[in-house]
């Protein structure tokens, strides 16, 4: 989804719609605390966030896959499928699957490990388990109680922070961040920090949680893009992050457009696309999470930017994976 304005600007709109935002959040706790969450014998990392809209839960996915795969541990990846047809649990084919069916993020995860498709989160760590995992990587599903989770990592947008600081809908939070941060063992913040996000992480009563920060670069290869004129196009919650990507690696972006989040591509609008980047003696360039949802001969012609997290504290990132493989 794509956040509205305000949920920036603390006014009167946020202030009138903070009731209704009191009672999601309330909603939410009561939800957890009559949950009985489900164990499955391995251990489960969680990557989540506090806020709706892309935080870049699924590159740290990726990136805690990898690392805990270097450690030697048999790692399955598990999410909802959100934006496909497949309630689950199913294990997702990358040969076969399309974005439609299972989600544009599950066909990323499923590059990096066995991945399923559940939106009974229980149902399919145990399907995940069954398979053969020693350790479950959960993309989303922090705010579900259905399974327990040994270690949660949420995912904060270092620039768009916890926007207003209202509960949604009369900001961007799905619940308050005292009460998230409660439950998570580290933040993870992405990009350029904000002021104000070490001191918020650690107003939580016990300390808050380990604060790792991190950013998106480009992966080897990108570097073919330096000094190009390109249209960059993206479909992603902030498309904005892709844009100052690209410049960070000096290419030189001459017009970009905006899609919703999981924006299923018609032929016209590549085609659309196409013609504009040749008109301004471009190429085009997306997000690979955008080019999973196109088909081969849609790809045709497109550069994809494939990126990476670089943790600045890799080593606090150690300790907490080590206590992951230790059980």
């Amino acid at each position: 989804m794509r956040a509205p304005d305000f949920w920036t600007d603390d006014g009167a709109l946020a202030t009138l719609l903070a009731p209704l935002g009191t009672g999601y959040d309330l909603a939410g706790r009561l939800r957890r605390a009559l949950a009985h969450p489900a164990s499955v014998g391995i251990p489960v990392v969680c990557v989540g966030n506090l806020v709706a809209g892309g935080a870049g839960k699924t590159p740290v996915a990726i990136a805690l896959i990898e690392a805990l795969g270097a450690r030697g541990c048999k790692v399955q990846c598990l999410t909802r499928g959100y934006g496909g047809r497949v309630s689950g649990p199913h294990r997702v084919d990358p040969a076969r699957d399309t974005a439609a069916q299972v989600g544009d993020e599950a066909l990323l995860l499923a590059r990096a490990a066995p991945t399923w498709v559940a939106r009974d989160r229980a149902a399919g760590a145990r399907a995940a388990a069954t398979a053969g995992a020693e350790v479950i990587v959960m993309d989303d599903g922090f705010q579900n109680p259905s399974l327990a989770k040994d270690l949660s990592l949420v995912v904060i947008d270092g620039a768009y922070g916890f926007g207003n600081g209202r509960v949604m809908p009369a900001g961007p939070l799905r619940e308050t961040v005292p009460g998230g941060l409660t439950r998570a063992e580290a933040g993870g913040g992405l990009g350029p920090e904000r002021r104000d996000l070490g001191a918020r992480l650690d107003a939580r009563p016990d300390g808050g949680p380990a604060l790792l920060t991190a950013r998106l670069a480009p992966r080897p290869g990108s570097e073919r893009l330096a000094g190009r004129m390109v249209l960059a196009f993206a479909g992603i919650g902030r498309p904005e992050k892709f844009f100052a990507t690209l410049a960070d690696l000096g290419a030189k972006v001459v017009e970009t457009r905006t899609f919703p989040d999981h924006h299923a591509y018609a032929p016209a609008e590549i085609e659309s696309l196409r013609a504009r980047a040749a008109a301004l003696d471009a190429c085009a360039v997306t997000t690979e999470k955008d080019a999973v949802r196109l088909s081969s001969e849609l790809r045709e012609g497109i550069e994809v930017l494939a990126v990476a997290v670089e943790w600045r504290e890799p080593e606090a990132l150690d300790a907490l994976l080590d206590r992951v493989c230790a059980r």
